[in-house]
């Protein structure tokens, strides 16, 4: 099961990179464009999936809600006003902290309780937080494309199965 959780990982940093290589390509505006959808512009889709990258990352660890929630204003600033590049950074940090949380964690599935502030309490498993992550990261990427075709450019693919078949092409 360890070798899925890092593969599920594997593929969300994967895809994050894809619409970043995109990202580049595009015209510079196109980043910080206003649309009409879920977030304001894609920077700020990032910015929010930056935040929560932090926020998970922190109850995978084990760290209680009152270290964490005086951490969110910080990583919603530190988001700010980012350009794709600088954006992708504070990404490749994030997931360099991730990376190192997986190859500490030899239980993927060991059980954990969790405090929802809204939702109140979960008992639930280390890789269903992190099944939750990449679930969270599909959700915006779609946002994402749909904020990309508003503005008349293309989006690019992220399907788990095109990183199914990069990974084996790049076993040939």
């Amino acid at each position: 099961m360890l070798q899925d959780a890092h593969r599920l990982y594997d593929y969300h940093v994967w895809a994050n990179d894809r619409v970043f290589d995109h990202l580049e390509r595009l015209p510079e505006g196109v980043f910080h464009a206003e649309v009409t959808s879920v977030f304001p512009s894609v920077a700020d889709t990032f910015g929010h999936m930056y935040k929560f990258e932090r926020l998970y990352m922190s109850v995978l660890a084990g760290i209680p809600n009152a270290d964490i929630f005086p951490n969110i204003p910080g990583w919603t600033a530190e988001a700010q006003g980012r350009t794709v590049e600088e954006m992708r950074r504070l990404f490749a940090g994030a997931t360099e902290q991730f990376r190192d949380l997986l190859r500490r964690t030899p239980d993927p599935d060991k059980a954990m309780t969790i405090e929802h502030p809204t939702y109140g309490r979960l008992d639930t498993r280390f890789s269903d937080i992190l099944r939750h992550v990449v679930n969270h990261g599909t959700y915006h990427r779609g946002n994402i494309t749909a904020m990309l075709r508003q503005q008349g450019q293309a989006g690019v693919p992220t399907d788990y199965m095109f990183y199914l078949v990069e990974r084996q092409e790049d076993r040939c």
